[in-house]
């Protein structure tokens, strides 16, 4: 059995440069050592890493049958494609990007219809009428069957897409449709609109594990040592150093601060100099450093932070909780 992790990273388009950033910023580049048409590579920084470059479709497979340990997918993809996702793999974290919801959509010239309701009334009526069921074409079968039960909605039948589906009901092969979408313009080009409450998924990109994958020992540290450099970029990220020195500077002034500004003083209170060093959200800085002047700083310096490495491993101890409940 092989000690390597398997990362499963997307092979193309937009996603695939975002998931390059995300490695990147952590300190670990992705390397195909042949090139783009390289669908094998490394991660730079972190040995026993062997990456694969697949769809996004396909790193849902392998994740939910084991061939890959770690992957970066789309929420819709997971929950549509894997029977039983949470048995099967665990959603660590959301990455802020590869944003698209997932919805029902139907013709702009269908003006009564405006929420899930009116258009179960349309399904019935429809059917009554002509004896048919109203078609739905989507390639999110599961998660449509799953949104309309939770509706009461009976009478429709789907048609899967394989192609645009957004074009299908001014094809005539289908009334409404369930598909993805990022701003809906191409829903409105196609003379479609969403229904109020017809967001099936708000989706984006997530870093997921499989919990089916041979979880070796080498795995397990590999795993560990490439979610600890996340961790420190994303502390990093959400924070800025804050550095001032002053006699009046006591623990309880620092304690005060933290409280009130969500700061943390990562090498604890002040040195006998006065010396003081925190970290803190950009959101509560400013206040932060006014603070410090009024309680006797002359001066107060603020840098951003590259990484900040801690005790914890808030990733790995997720999948390790996973793992061990299995």
């Amino acid at each position: 059995m092989s000690a390597r992790l398997i990362l499963a990273v997307p092979s193309k388009g937009r996603l695939q440069e975002n998931v390059q950033d995300f490695f990147g910023r952590a300190g670990m580049p992705l390397v195909q050592a042949r090139g783009a048409r390289d669908y094998r590579g490394a991660l730079g920084g972190v040995d026993d890493v062997e990456v694969a470059y697949l769809s996004a479709s396909e790193i849902a497979a392998a994740l939910a049958s084991g061939a890959a340990h770690v992957g970066v997918t789309g929420e819709d993809l997971v929950r549509e494609n894997i029977p039983q996702a949470e048995t099967r793999v665990t959603l660590l974290e959301k990455l802020r990007f590869g944003f698209a919801n997932v919805v029902v959509a139907v013709p702009q010239a269908w003006i009564d219809v405006r929420c899930m309701d009116d258009l179960d009334d349309v399904a019935s009526h429809f059917h009554g009428r002509t004896g048919r069921r109203i078609r739905v074409a989507t390639k999110y079968v599961n998660l449509t069957r799953s949104f309309f039960a939770r509706h009461g909605i009976v009478d429709y039948r789907i048609v899967e897409s394989a192609g645009a589906t957004e074009g299908t009901p001014a094809a005539g092969s289908a009334e409404l449709i369930v598909d993805i979408t990022t701003t809906g313009a191409t829903l409105a080009a196609n003379g479609l609109k969403v229904v109020d409450d017809g967001i099936i998924l708000r989706s984006e990109a997530n870093l997921v594990a499989s919990l089916t994958a041979p979880w070796t020992t080498g795995a397990r540290a590999a795993a560990r040592a490439m979610f600890d450099r996340m961790a420190a970029e994303k502390r990093a990220r959400t924070m800025r150093e804050v550095k001032t020195r002053f006699q009046q500077c006591d623990a309880d002034l620092v304690e005060k601060a933290v409280a009130e500004f969500r700061c943390v003083a990562p090498f604890g209170g002040p040195t006998s100099s006065g010396m003081l060093t925190l970290h803190c959200p950009p959101d509560t800085l400013h206040g932060l450093a006014t603070f410090l002047r009024t309680q006797g700083a002359s001066m107060v310096t603020v840098g951003p932070l590259e990484y900040v490495f801690a005790s914890d491993n808030p990733l790995y101890e997720a999948l390790d909780a996973r793992l061990s409940g299995r």
